[in-house]
């Protein structure tokens, strides 16, 4: 009885999102999804587009729209790609939005653990695409019997025949005297004549204020004299130190290069992490001595992932190379 009530349900579902999307011309994907800096990134794009074509959609790139589509927006449907992957899991859904931003769909979430990030992305990106089960597109044509809205301003400027017909409006009981203000389309100005509150006895506290000042991290950055790196420390001195934690309030570390990878020194300077070449650019294994994660670059900040635990820990890194 339950299977039953399950594939009724799904049968309404699928009817259901049918009768949305047959309202729809096109189905327009990005050359460039937001989560990602490159375009057509792990060949994300491609596979959306392939996918929805191979479904029966009328699928466009967004820099390449079709004139009826430009002319009137409300004809297709944006394709975003919703990226919640972790470090070792890829985590993707496809989300569609009309012409106000409004979401019409949203896939379910599909997974994947390859470790290669072209095949992940594809596998997870075609899991989540089953959403769209057994649907059979066939565009309505409803869209475009409906006319876009456009708005005019015709009228709201009334033509001036003459520097005679502005009257510069006179002072009302309402309008404050100390204020002069005077708004016509050859001239418009505001002044305010109120007294200004006098600073005498308030310099003294704006001084106090101003030494009391901290340097934010960018300027410490600049004025802070650096250590210099070059055999500072040695790669066996990082023997017998105890981390008592996550490496929080470190700042900038210095990446120093030992066999395989580097080690990152704070400006004591003392050895705090190890990290090592691994075969992915900007990935490296960590090590400390109570503690092994992953280091890693993201959207251009460098991050640390460890386990305490069960729980996974993030923390993001300052390094200098």
């Amino acid at each position: 009885m339950r299977s039953l009530l399950s594939i009724f349900i799904m049968i309404l579902v699928v009817g259901n999102l049918q009768a949305q999307l047959n309202d729809y011309k096109y189905i327009i994907v990005p050359k460039k999804f937001d989560d990602f800096r490159e375009e057509n990134q792990h060949m994300t794009s491609t596979l959306v587009k392939y996918l929805f074509t191979q479904k029966g959609f009328n699928t466009v790139y967004d820099d390449a729209m079709p004139d009826d589509l430009n002319r009137n927006r409300c004809l297709g449907l944006l394709v975003k790609l919703d990226d919640n992957s972790s470090m070792f899991t890829t985590k993707t859904a496809l989300v569609l939005l009309d012409c106000n931003g409004q979401e019409v769909f949203v896939t379910q979430e599909g997974r994947s653990k390859k470790k290669d990030y072209k095949a992940s992305y594809n596998e997870a990106i075609t899991k989540a695409f089953a959403s769209f089960g057994t649907l059979a597109y066939s565009y309505s044509g409803k869209g475009e019997t409906e006319e876009p809205v456009t708005i005019s301003f015709k009228d709201d400027v009334k033509e001036l025949k003459g520097k005679d017909t502005v009257q510069k409006p006179k002072l009302n009981k309402y309008q404050d005297p100390m204020v002069q203000q005077e708004a016509t389309p050859e001239k418009q100005s505001y002044k305010d004549m109120k007294p200004v509150e006098s600073e005498y006895g308030k310099a003294e506290e704006k001084a106090k204020d101003l030494t009391e000042q901290v340097a934010t991290p960018e300027e410490q950055r600049y004025t802070t004299k650096e250590p210099m790196p070059s055999d500072m420390v040695k790669a066996e001195d990082m023997e017998g130190s105890k981390e008592k934690g996550p490496l929080t309030g470190q700042g900038l570390l210095y990446a120093q290069e030992i066999p395989n990878g580097y080690q990152l020194v704070d400006s004591s300077p003392k050895v705090v992490l190890k990290i090592f070449n691994t075969s992915v650019t900007d990935v490296y294994t960590a090590q400390s001595d109570n503690r092994t994660g992953v280091v890693y670059k993201k959207e251009g900040k460098w991050f640390y992932e460890y386990y305490v635990g069960e729980d996974l820990t993030v923390q993001e890194l300052n390094i200098k190379f």
